[in-house]
């Protein structure tokens, strides 16, 4: 039996959900893999559109996550998204100590197509990734940090944290880029996701805390 999604927030527009770690934002390819946050939205809300997704978060990353429940408010969404007029925060835990109190990340990096879904640094062909980071802790010698992605490439977060050019301390969990095993937990978390309603244009706010503090 499938886990329900917490839904922090639902009218006739829109629905904003947690999306737990190790589910799809939107169905992959194969029968294997079209469990996800769309296919179970689908499910739940009778008349919601085919692709609902506006945004999308790493199969490991936690978190806040909006979609849209009619092609109006898809096509509104979609553009605050594309504009950078929607505000995310997260919370990463990452290995180690991090040097410094706060800083900005700007690194170009591409799909590996030998090794997908690996990402990997390309200063010519790859696109531009930019984060704000802030360290907000150290616990138990590894870092708190909060991150503001100013851009949304795949992996972003996370190759900044492991990259030598960026933190240089790759988050805890990550089979990626760190020394995560299968089934390890990302400490990765969308905590804080603001927008304007597409319908109203009210701005709304929502936070959801890390799961892996205390």
């Amino acid at each position: 039996m499938e886990r329900q999604l917490a839904v922090h927030y639902r009218d006739e527009h829109l629905v904003v959900v947690e999306k737990p770690g190790g589910l799809l934002a939107v169905p992959g390819r194969g029968p294997d893999k079209q469990d996800s946050v769309s296919a179970r939205i689908r499910r739940l809300i009778p008349g919601c559109i085919e692709q609902p997704a506006v945004h999308r978060l790493d199969m490991d990353t936690s978190g806040l996550m909006v979609l849209a429940l009619t092609r109006d408010a898809h096509r509104r969404l979609s553009w605050q998204f594309a504009e950078r007029l929607v505000a995310k925060g997260y919370l990463a835990l990452v290995q180690g100590v991090v040097a410094g109190n706060e800083g900005e990340i700007q690194l170009r990096f591409r799909l590996d197509p030998e090794n997908r879904p690996y990402q990997i640094y390309d200063p010519a062909q790859g696109k531009l990734g930019i984060s704000r980071w802030r360290q907000r802790a150290v616990i138990s010698g590894k870092s708190l940090i909060e991150f503001t992605p100013l851009t949304g490439r795949t992996h972003q977060l996370r190759l900044h944290a492991a990259h030598p050019l960026g933190l240089g301390h790759p988050i805890v969990g990550d089979r990626l880029y760190g020394s995560g095993k299968p089934g390890d937990r990302l400490h990765l978390h969308a905590v804080w996701l603001q927008f304007c309603h597409p319908l109203t244009g009210q701005q709304l706010n929502f936070t959801s805390p890390a799961p892996f503090l205390p």
